[in-house]
């Protein structure tokens, strides 16, 4: 079994959500050598998460910033964690509805997912600024 670890550290984006499949890759080249594996994807924040979805289509991206922000909009009055602003506790809130790890297949060297999936960073502070991402492969 190998066993390969890389930390990166993303930069600052917009709020909204992503593709950083291709970053991903950039930090680990191990994963060439992994036949049959996994690679766990983990962010180290709790206002901005992970996902797999839509590679292909931007309107998917816009779209998922839609209903998030109507699924958890600011300036609830009911929110007692409101010190960093309108969108801190709904964006801890969406990144707890999204997760802070995706898992991907490895077969010969490659992320086995599906044609017209990749993988999102999904910001949901304005200024969330850089995200740390933990990418971790094994396999054989």
């Amino acid at each position: 079994m190998k066993i390969y670890q890389a930390s990166i550290q993303l930069g600052a984006r917009a709020r909204g959500f992503h593709l950083i499949t291709s970053e991903v890759l950039q930090a680990i080249p191990q994963l060439r050598e992994i036949r049959t594996g996994m690679c766990q994807v983990f962010i180290q924040h709790t206002s901005a998460s992970l996902t797999i979805n839509e590679n292909a289509d931007p309107t998917v991206r816009i779209d998922f910033e839609t209903y998030f922000n109507k699924a958890v909009p600011e300036n609830d009055p009911d929110y007692a964690h409101n010190d960093e602003g309108p969108d801190d506790m709904p964006a801890h809130l969406k990144a707890a509805m999204l997760g802070s790890t995706v898992m991907i297949p490895v077969t010969n060297g490659r992320f086995n997912l599906g044609t017209w999936q990749g993988i999102y960073l999904c910001e949901h502070r304005d200024y969330g600024g850089a995200r740390s991402i933990v990418i971790t492969v094994w396999g054989e």
